[in-house]
């Protein structure tokens, strides 16, 4: 295994450490957490936005806080959900008397640890709602989850729900567009290498040199299927199609495009696979409102792409437009 780290089990640690230091205008670290909030975390008047899970996904969760989006992240281990104390500290942290909406993936461990951590919130006296993201259309129940998976279409829900927080918002408005980012956001992943989790050592599975799989998870959960590899315009295709057998688009509507990779993906590749899902598009008479290609949401060093379609409005396109200042997501 080769990577640029110290201690194996101290590297979420570090890692926080390394990112406030870059970003000390913006974010910070609470003491004894690893929950990192705003800088000038809690907001008086606004509703405090909570997300977070396991490490490794990175700029996912931490790039995204900041003023437009979250208000807080809780980075547990690799690949492993915060635990509640943690979340609870961070639903604390950012409490300014309009109540907290937390942003949590579909995958069973952070469900029921955001869950508890609300509890011990609500017997304080803190207000607090949540949304569940679901958008992967790959399969719909998996080794982590009860139902579809969440990956980087969270990252529009952060983006979405952060600005109409920002616009003063109450707690159960902007729980209403998370919602609503949600019912219409759809995702699918595909990998061409597997990862190695620091503290394993080895690589969480394998892909012979001339295979890829289609509909992977972001921890490496088994996709639809392992298959030999294939042109990029064939893989734009088929995760593409896939999406939109899975949503209700007409000719004339309007989408946001995430080409994201999932670590160790050029951009050069990202940009080709783009092109191609542009091309689909076009040829279906769907317009393009907005594009997002790179590094959104990863999966540590692992080889590969996914594709997520929002269908947009003329709220969630205001929303999608918004300023923000998270160090991941600058509009």
């Amino acid at each position: 295994m080769k990577k640029i780290i110290n201690d194996p089990n101290l590297v979420v640690q570090d890692m926080l450490e390394g990112f406030v230091y870059a970003h000390p205008n913006e974010v910070k670290v609470l003491p004894n957490t690893t929950v990192v909030v705003r800088k000038d975390a809690p907001v008086s008047n606004k509703v405090g936005l909570v997300s977070g899970g396991g490490s490794g996904h990175e700029p996912a969760h931490a790039g995204y806080v900041g003023a437009g989006m979250l208000d807080a992240a809780v980075a547990g281990e690799v690949f492993t959900s915060p635990t509640p104390d943690q979340v609870f500290e961070a639903i604390k942290a950012v409490d300014g008397g309009a109540g907290v909406l937390l942003i949590i993936k579909n995958y069973t461990g952070d469900v029921m640890n955001f869950e508890m951590a609300a509890e011990l919130a609500e017997a304080e006296g803190i207000n607090v709602q949540q949304v569940i993201v679901n958008d992967d259309v790959a399969v719909e129940d998996s080794s982590f989850t009860t139902g579809r998976r969440g990956i980087a279409g969270t990252v529009f829900v952060h983006k979405i729900a952060g600005a109409k927080a920002s616009q003063g918002a109450s707690l159960e408005e902007v729980k209403a567009v998370a919602e609503k980012t949600i019912a219409n956001v759809r995702s699918i992943g595909m990998a061409l290498t597997p990862c190695i989790v620091p503290a394993a050592g080895e690589p969480s599975f394998e892909l012979n040199e001339n295979e890829m799989e289609i509909g992977i998870g972001i921890h490496g959960e088994p996709g639809i299927e392992r298959k030999a590899i294939a042109t990029a315009d064939e893989i734009a295709t088929e995760l593409t199609e896939k999406i939109l057998d899975d949503m209700n688009l007409s000719s004339g509507e309007e989408v946001a495009v995430m080409i994201n990779g999932l670590g160790s993906t050029p951009e050069m590749e990202l940009y080709v696979v783009n092109k191609k899902v542009h091309e689909i598009l076009k040829d279906k008479g769907i317009n393009v409102y907005d594009t997002f290609v790179g590094e959104f949401m990863t999966s540590l060093e692992m080889a590969g792409c996914s594709v997520t379609l929002l269908k947009v409005d003329d709220e969630l396109k205001e929303l999608l437009d918004a300023e923000s200042k998270a160090p991941a997501f600058r509009k």
